[in-house]
């Protein structure tokens, strides 16, 4: 399966789109959605298990191909691991993104790659005409170059390469369901990777960062700083082309429909503001205070169809066993989940709720 960058209701509402002055974007999104809901021959369909055999972290093995237009994987080998930057700025980003991710995993949680086991990253550039997305497809990243008007190249975003290549990683861990509840949190723990993604490239601690995913991706012609911000959730976008940002930051405000695998990109606004404020709560480096509260609990015994509830117990569960019943840690994860309308309750030495 697919998991792009771009939600579906953007894409269809912007090839709905009848002004003139913007048809090359309403086009390029028809164009993105037909690939979008197109099979790819030879694409994995079954989700591999985690591997056997996990292995120290040695460094990432990079290759980014390039499409040259077309729609192709991967396309022909541009940049191998080692080679020379190529001027390129879309070659030269997803390298680059690539190396920040492994980065991130393995110096954070002494994770060898995606798998765990040292897989071999591959990304595409350059893929489709003015292709309005990013995705990662169970095997490798893929990258459009945008469309020009409403969108950029893909791969100007950190946080989406972070974001898309946490798609694999929750594929060989937990393996939530993309749908529903566990589909918004396997949306969710992807940005909340890609925010951390950038900050541990960037240097900066959870009070210094944007909490922005997507930043970057917009043009100057559109009012907007990203396509979804883990603070504010529901604040990333106004623009009088793309409308208002639709995430819902609290419970209340949960939105249940079938679009979107049932609502994935929306209602991940939840999960992502809890992160955001247990990682305001502790300070300091995010990827060191509440990063290792989720990737536990990611790692951890959650089930593929996990709802909310679900996630946040296992996140208290995890800060009881990482932390200690009493810590701080435990405090802010409960603190968080109850200020987006989902209060735990008490937790035992486990972590349990009652």
């Amino acid at each position: 399966m697919r998991h792009g960058i771009v939600p579906p209701y953007l894409l269809q509402h912007l090839s709905r789109l009848d002004r003139d002055d913007l048809q090359p974007a309403a086009e390029a999104a028809r164009r993105a959605l037909a690939v979008d809901l197109r099979p790819r021959p030879g694409s994995p369909t079954a989700i591999p298990q985690r591997p056997p055999a996990p292995s120290e972290p040695t460094g990432p093995q990079r290759t980014i191909a390039d499409a040259g237009g077309r729609e192709v994987l991967p396309g022909d080998t541009v940049r191998a691991e080692g080679d020379e930057p190529t001027g390129d700025p879309a070659v030269d980003e997803a390298y680059d993104g690539l190396g920040a991710t492994y980065a991130l995993f393995a110096e954070a949680f002494g994770r060898a790659s995606v798998d765990g086991a040292g897989l071999p990253l591959l990304a595409t550039v350059h893929y489709g005409a003015d292709y309005d997305n990013a995705f990662w497809d169970g095997s490798q990243m893929v990258f459009g170059d945008g469309d020009g008007q409403v969108f950029g190249r893909f791969t100007a975003s950190l946080s989406v390469i972070g974001h898309e290549l946490a798609h694999g990683i929750t594929q060989y861990t937990a393996a939530l369901e993309y749908q529903g509840q566990s589909g918004a949190l396997n949306e969710s723990v992807s940005d909340v990777f890609g925010a951390l993604v950038e900050q541990h490239a960037r240097g900066q601690s959870a009070a210094e960062a944007s909490w922005l995913i997507g930043e970057g991706l917009f043009t100057d012609q559109v009012e907007g700083d990203a396509l979804r911000s883990m603070k504010a959730p529901g604040t990333a976008y106004d623009d009088d082309v793309l409308g208002r940002d639709p995430q819902p930051a609290h419970m209340d405000d949960y939105v249940d429909t079938t679009d979107d695998n049932g609502g994935v990109h929306l209602n991940s606004g939840i999960p992502n503001r809890a992160f955001f404020l247990v990682a305001e709560a502790l300070g300091g480096n995010a990827w060191e205070t509440a990063g290792p509260i989720w990737y536990d609990a990611l790692g951890g015994d959650l089930a593929t169809d996990a709802t909310f509830a679900d996630f946040a117990a296992a996140t208290a569960a995890a800060a009881v066993a990482r932390y200690g019943d009493g810590s701080a840690e435990l405090e802010a994860v409960l603190a968080a989940w109850s200020t987006v309308g989902l209060p735990i309750g008490d937790t035992g030495s486990d972590g349990t709720a009652s």
